[in-house]
């Protein structure tokens, strides 16, 4: 692991910034590069995870149908977007975007915290996003006890996400040119 301390952030101008490179093998996917910057002044962070090896574009899906499944190992790149078609979810990448290392159960809570800070910033106490935010809550729940089997799906133009379980269907991605 490769640590730099004490390097100039971009965005508050001090030199508290420090970035990590590390080298992981993660089984059934290969070796991977895992970045990282974060500031301890402005609490930036930035984080991507990146295959030693070019991949093809791909498009990964599976059905999570019990309590099990919440512990398969997911790969996300910051070039990702994870969907959850059944509930209408999806995360885009964008420029706040990160990669990183979870298992299904991760991917859902994050959806959860998503869902929950949007609830919680509607200044103008509108009800109906407020019971959908609840609805959409109370059917992770379900999701994450193994009572409402759901499709995830991830799609990366960078080939550097994947599924780790035989459950997953790997299909090539078509590039949208």
């Amino acid at each position: 692991m490769e640590e730099l301390k004490n390097q100039l952030c971009s965005f508050c101008k001090k030199k508290t910034l420090t970035l990590i490179e590390q080298e992981k093998e993660i089984p059934h996917f290969g070796k991977v590069y895992l970045f990282s910057m974060s500031c301890s002044s402005c609490k930036f962070h930035k984080a991507d995870v990146e295959a030693a090896e070019s991949k093809e574009p791909s498009k990964y899906t599976i059905t999570i149908d019990n309590k099990k499944d919440m512990d398969i190992k997911v790969v996300k790149s910051s070039e990702a977007t994870v969907k959850i078609p059944n509930l209408r979810l999806s995360i885009e990448p964008g420029p706040a975007s990160i990669g990183y290392i979870t298992n299904v159960e991760g991917i859902i809570t994050r959806f959860e915290d998503v869902i929950k800070d949007q609830r919680d910033d509607d200044e103008e106490e509108d009800l109906k996003i407020k019971k959908a935010a609840k609805n959409l809550l109370k059917k992770l729940w379900k999701v994450k006890l193994g009572d409402m089997p759901v499709k995830l799906v991830i799609e990366d133009s960078s080939g550097n996400s994947v599924i780790i379980s035989p459950k997953a269907q790997k299909e090539s991605l078509k590039s949208k040119k």
